[in-house]
């Protein structure tokens, strides 16, 4: 129970630091912290979490990165559903509260997105959804790639929780343009419920996508990092 408990917490601090920092400051008066900022405020979620509670639960923090660590033989089956339920409410939770802050600001409209992700229309980009399904299966793969073999038991002890952070860092700079960056239905998730309407419908591609991405980042992993010659 302690694991699931860190993974809602620590799923609740990605998506409240992350998206709240993309709905709060990123267009704030005069001088937002803008794209680079909001990529910035993302990786520094994973990163602070993965040294808070990674001892705990392993901060995995996103459905996607569960289901890849277990492809990656990293992950007992077993645990896979109720790291996904505590991940999901963790984000939810997270929409939650940033949904009471956000609303106490005049002028507050849900339809600007909510920090939602999309294709098409809602893409920030106005990318389409063949586009946007291409960014986010690549971006979770190479996630998968940076998480699987930063914590191998060869890579040097003690940075992983700095090269995944930077990672996540990365692939907001990348795709931001594109989807708005999800790479995990549970940020994905925690913000639409609320946004409603176009984000819950598109909502399917962004389980999808990351989830795709992640089992193929786990076989490729698997093949590289084989110790057999």
């Amino acid at each position: 129970m302690k694991k699931y408990v860190a993974e809602l917490l620590g799923t609740f601090w990605l998506v409240l630091g992350g998206c709240g920092s993309a709905v709060l400051a990123a267009a704030f008066p005069d001088l937002g912290i803008g794209l680079l900022g909001v990529s910035l405020a993302f990786g520094l979620t994973v990163l602070t979490m993965a040294f808070a509670i990674g001892h705990i639960s392993g901060c995995h923090l996103n459905p996607a990165v569960s289901v890849g660590l277990w492809a990656g033989g990293r992950f007992p089956a077993k645990e896979l559903v109720p790291y996904i339920v505590a991940q999901v409410l963790g984000g939810i939770a997270a929409g939650g509260v940033l949904y009471l802050i956000a609303s106490g600001k005049a002028g507050f409209d849900l339809s600007a997105g909510f920090a939602s992700n999309g294709y098409g229309a809602h893409s920030p980009g106005g990318y389409s959804l063949e586009a946007a399904m291409v960014t986010e299966v690549v971006m979770t793969m190479m996630f998968l790639i940076v998480i699987l073999g930063a914590t191998d038991s060869r890579a040097p002890q003690g940075f992983a929780p700095i090269a995944i952070g930077l990672c996540l860092t990365l692939i907001h700079l990348i795709s931001i343009p594109v989807t708005n960056t999800s790479v995990n239905p549970a940020r994905s998730t925690g913000v639409a419920v609320f946004a409603g309407n176009w984000a819950v419908s598109q909502l399917w591609l962004f389980w999808v996508a990351p989830i795709v991405g992640g089992l193929l980042g786990a076989v490729l992993y698997r093949f590289i990092g084989s110790e057999e010659s």
